[in-house]
This record gives structure tokens, sequence and C-alpha cells, in this order.
């Protein structure tokens, strides 16, 4: 089943095209803006590097977030779009699911920055196939230590787990470097080929997992 993947949730994205859980090629983005200015043209030109088209396409698998809310819609919206055009099944898995199964081992910790001295976070115990513990959700990072406590054995990865790299070692647990710190398209693929239930009923009343509102619905709420 050719399958098309994408993950946009953070600066550095990457879209992949597989055989179930067989790679055939995998590209990065890397952009200041938005995923928007090269994603179209990307998953086209990956395509074609491929012998194949839109019209090839079996499956799409999307990171459902959280992250960046832009890069997260994007990506949701192309997802959707393409679905929805050629009568596709979506499969859509936690980019912090994708961040930790990029990683290979457990227990592993996937992180990512939420600013305001918040982490995004999702724990593998055992495997990225498994439930997470705590689900995806955002908190101060001491807090999160605290849950997993003893931190001992625990790798940490992703932007939040580097930029909070003293007070995660100073806990015991072992931050993994920056080149392992970003959910991989490829890693969606894996996912998907493993994991049937992330298959989506409803395709079109889908929504991304922001985890929180976005900087806008909040500044609404703090209105009047």
């Amino acid at each position: 089943m050719l399958t098309l993947a994408l993950e946009t949730s953070t600066r550095l994205g990457s879209i992949a095209l597989g055989e179930g859980p067989r790679l055939l090629a995998e590209s990065a983005l890397s952009v200041r803006a938005t995923h928007s200015e090269t994603v179209l043209e990307e998953v086209d030109r990956l395509l074609s590097r491929a012998g194949a088209g839109a019209s090839d396409l079996e499956a799409v698998v999307v990171g459902s977030g959280p992250g960046s809310f832009t890069g997260v819609r994007i990506a949701a919206a192309l997802a959707k779009g393409l679905c929805y055009a050629r009568d596709l099944p979506l499969y859509a898995f936690s980019s912090l699911r994708a961040l930790a199964a990029s990683v290979g081992r457990a227990p592993v910790c996937a992180l990512f920055d939420a600013r305001r001295d918040e982490v995004y976070a999702a724990a593998y115990r055992h495997s990225p196939l498994g439930e997470a513990d705590p689900d995806p959700s955002v908190l101060p990072l001491g807090r999160l230590l605290d849950a997993l406590a003893p931190v001992e054995g625990w790798a940490f990865v992703g932007e939040g787990a580097l930029r909070h790299a003293d007070m995660i070692e100073a806990r015991g647990g072992e931050v993994l470097p920056a080149h392992l710190g970003v959910p991989r398209a490829a890693a969606l693929l894996w996912l998907a080929s493993e994991l049937p239930d992330g298959r989506v009923g409803d395709r079109m009343s889908w929504e991304p997992d922001y985890v929180r509102a976005s900087g806008a619905e909040r500044g609404v709420g703090r209105g009047g």
C-alpha cells in the first residue's frame, strides 16, 4: 500500500513515502516561516522521484500534534484534502509518539517546548507502540519529572528536553542528542503499519490534537 506520511509539527518537518513499513523516500522540510511554503512542492517532488503521482497513493498518515499550531494545521488540511479527493484512508498519530518511535528505545519521554516554562510531553515506558503515561499533555517539567520518578533510566528527547537538559540530568535522566530530537515522517509509516487502530473513522470531521488552545484562542478567552 503506497502511503504518504506528513509530519510538520516542528520547525524541521518531513514527508515520507512508503509501502507498508518499508521506506521508499523521505525529505526534510526546513522553513523560516511556515511549512506551507514548501510542503506541497516537496510532496510533488517526492512522488516524482519515486515514479508515482498523487493518483497512486493508497493511504495518508499524518502527525496530529501537538507542536506548532500552524505547522500541525497545514499537514492536517493537506492530509484531509488528499483523502477526501481520492477517498483514501487517513491515519493519525501523536507527533510525540512519532518522536518516541524515531528514537527506537524505551523508556522514553518525548518533549516539545511549549514555552511559558512548560513542555508538551508523552512518556512511553515499554514501547512507543504502547499507551503513553502520561498521555500527551502540557505541563511544567517539574511536575512531569515527579510523575515519572524515579527518573533514572529514562531517556528524554526533543527540543523541550534540550532546553531543560540541566534540570532533567540533575534528576538522573538522560537527554538524547539534538539529531534525534525531531519526529520523522518515516516513523509515522511504521506506526501506521503496526497500529491499525490509528485509522481515522470520519476523515472530514477529524481535527488534530493541539493539547491546549492556540495563543489567539487564549487571547479571546482573556478578552472582556
